[in-house]
């Protein structure tokens, strides 16, 4: 019983890994709303903080 639960555990797991590999649809926007020098997120449409400067 033991090895049944752990094997369907594992196929879940493997099917899971293979869906993730896809690509999904928006996965293009997501890299452009990064910044190119540091590699964080952007919100909004302003520079992001590395462009910026120091915060005072």
């Amino acid at each position: 019983m033991i090895v049944k639960i752990v094997l369907l555990f594992l196929v879940g797991i493997a099917v899971l890994a293979m869906f993730g590999r896809l690509r999904f649809p928006g996965q293009k926007r997501l890299e452009a709303a990064k910044c190119r020098k540091c590699g964080r997120f952007r919100i909004g449409k302003g520079p992001c903080a590395c462009e910026k400067g120091p915060r005072k």
